[in-house]
């Protein structure tokens, strides 16, 4: 029998970078809106596109937990990229709706009757477990018809759910969230157009103004572009740290490989200079001046500008999401994948390529690296066959075979403990993959 609406809960945030029926409960998203058995929720999104499909499916599984029905995401506008995309714009929604049918009922809009109820505020606790939302959560309906949640980032814990639940974060990440019609034809034209140059590598180069400004990673850039990109992290209220010893980063292995490291390393790992490399990236700042050496080690170096035509581009050209799913797709379906730094889009495509069969996806180790050139920048070793065989040995066992998921670093504790997980997203085996008879490893 149909119930009365009762609730709504309304979740939103604002991230910083980086998982029934009837009218009971409502979830809204940042403008995510999950209907529950009598309540809203209501849940904002940074416009980081890979933190978006993460949010997305841990808020569905939230949903799932406490029998709630999805009303869909309206995307958060005023975010570094200024992207004015809507969700139907950037994911099939009607795909998405179908997909989760029969796990969670998802609607469009918040029904009208519920746009003007009153609302309360709750931050979920991070990494959190199906107690917690059925324990603290759920009995919130009781109270109010409207409680607006103010973080939806990293509120499911990556381990110990049930398995029902894991499995459907895997449904909704990498099957119900798929891109929408125009990104999809688009993207599969890029990769065709990419293999008839033959195997190619996919090169996520995290070399953006906004990445470097964030990071206050500087090494090899002028004076003049150092001096800008602190202007732009002091000015960006939201980056709480201001003074970053650039140095200290590098040494740390916290900065994204430059374009001429990068170059090194695929030398070194024996890749010949024939071979066809695709940038997944944004402008890369300071331009062509910093991309020469990468250029001259391998010419066939290619971008979504050079593989499409302008009037191919112009439709999502003005969309930092769109574009970004469009690099997302041609990573995922490459040859090989490799992050210059191990951000949100880098653990997303990481786990999408695992997903679908552990394609080989290496990630470099880049503490150890920016010891070895280190060294050959000072004249205490050559390129060649012992920096090669160093780098070569180093990464032996960073290619994306076949492992379970990484628990918390042995000693870390409370939210540091939950940090130092592997994510879940970038590693879902067990949960989601299993072995079969053959040893192959299959999607469950």
């Amino acid at each position: 029998m149909i119930g009365k609406m009762k609730h709504i809960f309304i979740v939103s945030s604002s991230i910083l970078c980086i998982h029934v029926p009837v009218y009971q409960s409502i979830i809204i998203m940042g403008s995510f809106t999950l209907k529950l058995n009598a309540s809203f929720h209501n849940f904002q999104f940074f416009t980081d596109l890979f933190l978006l499909l993460c949010q997305i499916s841990d808020m569905v599984a939230v949903a799932r937990i406490l029998k709630a029905t999805l009303i869909v995401p309206e995307l958060d506008k005023k975010s570094f990229w200024l992207d004015k995309s809507n969700f139907s714009d950037v994911f099939d929604e009607d795909h998405f709706i179908r997909y989760l049918a029969n796990d969670v009922k998802v609607e469009k809009k918040l029904p009208k009757e519920l746009v003007k109820a009153p609302k309360s505020v709750r931050y979920f606790k991070s990494w959190s477990g199906v107690d917690y939302y059925q324990d603290e959560i759920s009995p919130l309906w009781e109270h109010r018809q409207v409680i607006r949640a103010a973080k939806s980032d990293s509120r499911l814990a990556n381990n110990f759910l049930p398995p029902d639940i894991q499995k459907l974060r895997c449904r909704t990440f990498f099957q119900a969230l798929r891109f929408a019609p125009p990104i999809e034809a688009l993207g599969h034209l890029l990769v065709e157009r990419m293999k008839a140059f033959g195997p190619y590598i996919a090169l996520h180069l995290r070399y953006e103004k906004d990445m470097l400004a964030f990071s206050g990673c500087t090494y090899g850039l002028s004076e003049t572009e150092s001096e800008e990109l602190a202007m732009i992290r002091g000015n960006t209220t939201y980056w709480k740290v201001k003074d970053i010893d650039p140095l200290e980063q590098r040494s740390h292995g916290h900065c994204p490989l430059t374009p001429k490291e990068v170059g090194m390393f695929l030398s070194a790992l024996g890749y010949p200079s024939s071979t066809p490399v695709y940038i997944a990236a944004g402008e890369i700042y300071g331009g062509e001046s910093h991309m020469v050496d990468l250029q001259s080690r391998f010419p066939i170096l290619m971008n979504k500008e050079k593989l499409a035509s302008a009037e191919e581009l112009r439709p999502f050209s003005q969309y930092a999401s769109q574009m970004a799913a469009l690099d997302y797709i041609v990573s995922v379906e490459s040859d090989v994948f490799i992050p210059s730094h191990s951000g949100n889009m880098a653990r997303a495509v990481a786990g999408h390529r695992r997903f679908h069969g552990h394609r080989k996806t290496i990630s470099p180790d880049r503490k150890a690296l920016v010891h070895l050139f280190d060294k050959v920048d000072s004249g205490l070793l050559d390129e060649g066959e012992r920096l090669s065989q160093k780098i070569i040995e180093m990464h032996q066992k960073r290619q994306g075979s076949p492992r379970k998921r990484k628990g918390p670093v042995s000693g870390t504790r409370g939210s540091d403990r939950f940090r130092s997980e592997e994510a879940f997203y970038e590693n879902p085996l067990p949960d989601c993959l299993c072995q079969s008879n053959d040893d192959t490893i299959v999607n469950i």
